[in-house]
């Protein structure tokens, strides 16, 4: 099939593109368009025109704020995967890219363009989550900063607004010394959606006790989810196995699994636990080795 007739512009800059959206609330933003092309060729999305913002300079840059690496909406998936800032301050997101689609794909695709199509399986939102990120989104009336927490609503839907152009995305930096991290994901075929993804990143003291621990589970739940409660349970131990089992067991077990053809809510539940497991403990060996990647 062919995409329905549209409208294309390339706005100079956000306030032409928030413009551009105000005037017509059928009219969508591309970038990538890895996912918006291929659902208009098959008519399941027909916006009325597109906005381009691909090429609005303000929207492409890696920015090291101390406490934050912010990434611009229209930066490239690549351009991350490449940048060795990202990759000393952000190993998780370090870490998750790879597994994004193919090079082709994070050649084209953009760390904006993957945050507002939310899809439950992608790799960018649950790093986001993982982290307690944030996202700033720009309209004619402004800047409105929303937190990974609030951000993702349901599968292919979130907080911003239609009239709205995601800006930027605030990934936090943790500061300690001693930082591990590791991501972990199964599919049909590598590059594939994800079945059931896992971010883990672990902070230790000098005596080897967990200080900070972050974790989420992805493809498994409509949204990217993060353990709090298991999380917070493993601050101040050593952690083991043992200490693992008994933080993640109630909170796997209360997840909403999403149904679908491709993977039961059993196996994704029993992934997930098996996966959190290798995850935290991976992290946690990379944090004694004073931050090594898994």
């Amino acid at each position: 099939m062919k995409a329905a007739p549209f409208e294309y512009s390339r706005p100079a800059s956000v306030a032409e593109a928030c413009e551009l959206l105000a005037n017509d609330e059928d009219a969508r933003i591309i970038a990538g368009g890895q996912t918006l092309v291929p659902m208009m060729a098959m008519r399941l999305a027909r916006p009325t025109r597109l906005v381009d913002i691909s090429r609005i300079p303000e929207l492409s840059f890696i920015r090291d704020d101390g406490d934050a690496i912010v990434i611009g909406a229209a930066t490239r998936q690549a351009d991350v995967e490449k940048s060795g800032l990202a990759a000393r301050k952000l190993p998780l997101l370090a870490l998750a890219l790879p597994w994004i689609g193919h090079t082709a794909t994070r050649n084209r695709g953009t760390v904006g363009g993957s945050i507002a199509n939310a899809d439950p399986a992608a790799e960018i939102p649950l790093v986001l989550t993982t982290l307690g990120g944030s996202v700033i989104a720009r309209d004619t009336g402004g800047a409105t900063t929303i937190s990974a927490d609030d951000l993702f609503e349901g599968p292919m839907a979130t907080a911003i607004s239609p009239l709205a152009c995601l800006a930027e995305a605030r990934f936090p930096v943790w500061t300690q010394e001693r930082v591990g991290a590791a991501f972990l994901e199964i599919s049909a075929r590598k590059c594939d959606f994800a079945y059931v993804s896992v971010a883990a990143q672990v902070a230790l003291d000098a005596n080897g006790r967990c200080v900070t621990c972050a974790i989420g589970i992805g493809g498994a739940t409509s949204t990217p989810t993060r353990l709090k409660s298991a999380s917070a349970a493993l601050v101040g131990l050593e952690i083991n196995e043992g200490y693992i089992r008994a933080a993640i067991a109630d909170e796997i077990a209360a997840l909403d699994i999403m149904i679908d053809p491709h993977a039961s809510p059993a196996y994704r539940r029993r992934v997930a636990a098996t996966f959190a497991l290798r995850a935290l403990l991976a992290a946690n060996e990379n944090a004694l080795r004073t931050g090594a990647r898994a």
